[in-house]
C-alpha cells in the first residue's frame, strides 16, 4: 500500500536484553507524489560510540541522521532512495544494510606480485620445515 516512507537501520549493542541492531520503521499514509512509490533507507550502523556497558549515538550523529532523513537526500555508504521495482527485485528485503554498504570497496593487486608473494611464503615454508625437522632429529637422540 505505499506505506513506508523509510527505514533507519541502527547500530549494534544501542539497546539492553539485544545486541542486535535496531530498526526505526516510519510511516506514512499521506506520502507526497514525489515520494510515491520509493523508500528512504539510512544505514546509520556507524553512527556510534562505545559505551559502557551499551554504545550509544552521539549528538552530533544524532543530528547527521536526523537532517539525512529530513532531507531525504542521498549520501553515499549512508543513505539512498531505492524505488519499488529495486524492492520487489529484492524479495521486499527493505534492511538498509542490503542496499548502502558501509565497508571499504575491494582491493586488487596484480597477479605477479601475488605470485611473487606465494613464492617467497613458500620458500619461508620450506626454510622453516627444515629447521624444524633438524629441531626434532636432535630431540629423538
Amino acid at each position: 500500500n505505499d506505506l513506508i516512507e523509510g527505514v533507519i537501520y541502527l547500530p549494534e549493542n544501542l539497546f539492553y536484553n539485544t545486541s542486535a541492531p535496531g530498526i526505526i520503521l516510519f510511516l506514512n499514509k499521506n506520502k507526497s507524489a514525489e515520494r510515491r512509490g520509493k523508500v528512504f533507507l539510512l544505514n546509520a550502523s556507524r553512527e556510534f560510540a562505545k559505551g559502557d556497558p551499551k554504545n550509544y549515538i552521539t549528538d552530533e550523529g544524532i543530528a547527521r541522521i536526523a537532517e539525512t532523513f529530513k532531507e531525504w537526500c542521498e549520501e553515499e555508504k549512508f543513505s539512498r532512495i531505492v524505488n519499488r521495482d529495486e524492492i520487489v527485485k529484492n524479495d521486499y528485503n527493505i534492511s538498509p544494510s542490503r542496499y548502502i554498504h558501509t565497508g571499504k570497496g575491494e582491493e586488487y593487486r596484480p597477479i605477479a606480485e601475488i605470485v611473487y608473494d606465494l613464492k617467497f611464503l613458500e620458500e619461508e615454508i620450506s626454510a622453516t620445515g627444515k629447521a624444524l625437522d633438524e629441531m626434532m632429529s636432535k630431540l629423538d637422540k
